[in-house]
């Protein structure tokens, strides 16, 4: 009963954490995609709350997107092992690609250890900008193959090393600009989609395992987090993903394919919007505007203080 007691003061974030995995697994069932655009901004904005005043707030991003990667590694698994069952991997394209998607994680995880929230928030704002851009026009899907096969040699190296760092810095599993890259060098869309999913278990293990080492002995992070990978949300968002993705998938089938992925892209461009007005620096600062990272008590602190300068004069 002991461990039950030390989680009751925490039972509204579990809650919340519960709500953003059936949100997640809804939405990667409904999408083809990982959960990752809907889980970093739902714990980024939960998180905020359970850290205000500790001091750790400059870290919330951090740990939204460490704890994102660690949850795409049990669902990329099972999307791989599924999608392998029906031989459409190319497991010759993951081996080749792993040494550089990895390399790409690694430079951005640590990239990302020196980076304020602000900053870790524009870069996701601008990516997920391009990425609702894409489902809203999705214009290069259309354009078809314009290579016969996979590119080789520097090409690979840094395309590779960009999508590693870029999708770490994102805490996303890279499906998208990884079907995106495969459709266009001519690999069929099947194989594609199958084959996105282990670019998704390269880049979730080593930005998970990279979080934790890099966020290892922060102070002030959010309660029952192993360095930027926060257990409590780890496990609930895990959990239920796997009960909702099903029915995301069957929602699907049965939905205008086409139009549900517009209605998703103005959904991430909205959430681009939020993200980069709170990441952009303030003329005049105004206590408590970014709900991201707001301090409850900083408002009472400068009323306060400006009474006591008056009263001083």
């Amino acid at each position: 009963m002991r461990g039950v007691d030390e989680l009751l003061p925490y039972s509204g974030l579990i809650l919340a954490m519960l709500a953003s995995g059936l949100l997640a697994g809804l939405v990667a069932g409904m999408f083809g995609i990982g959960g990752g655009f809907v889980v970093v901004p739902a714990l980024a904005t939960v998180l905020s709350i359970f850290t205000a005043g500790t001091g750790g707030d400059d870290r919330i991003m951090h740990v939204a997107i460490g704890t994102s990667l660690a949850t795409i590694i049990v669902t990329s698994i099972r999307s791989v092992h599924a999608h392998a069952r029906h031989g459409a991997v190319d497991f010759q394209i993951l081996k080749t690609w792993a040494p550089y998607i990895i390399g790409g994680v690694i430079i951005g995880i640590v990239l990302a250890k020196f980076m304020d929230g602000r900053t870790l928030k524009l870069i996701f704002g601008v990516g997920v900008l391009l990425m609702g851009l894409h489902f809203i026009f999705p214009f290069l899907a259309r354009r078809g193959a314009l290579a016969e096969a996979m590119p080789t040699g520097p090409l690979r190296t840094g395309i590779g090393s960009f999508i590693g760092g870029f999708c770490a810095l994102l805490g996303i599993g890279g499906g998208t600009p990884a079907v995106l890259l495969m459709t266009l060098s001519g690999i069929p869309i099947h194989r594609a989609v199958a084959t996105a999913a282990g670019f998704g278990t390269l880049i979730a293990i080593p930005g998970a395992i990279g979080a934790i080492l890099v966020g290892w002995g922060e102070e002030g992070l959010p309660p029952f987090s192993l360095g930027y990978v926060n257990l409590i949300g780890l496990v609930a968002i895990t959990m239920m993903s796997v009960i909702t993705a099903p029915i995301g998938v069957a929602l699907a089938h049965k939905l205008d394919g086409a139009r549900l992925k517009r209605v998703f892209g103005i959904y991430l461009v909205l959430t681009s919007a939020v993200m980069l007005y709170f990441a952009m620096p303030r003329l005049v600062p105004v206590a408590g505007d970014d709900p991201l990272q707001a301090s409850g008590h900083s408002l009472p602190v400068k009323l306060t203080d400006t009474m006591e300068r008056r009263m001083e004069r």
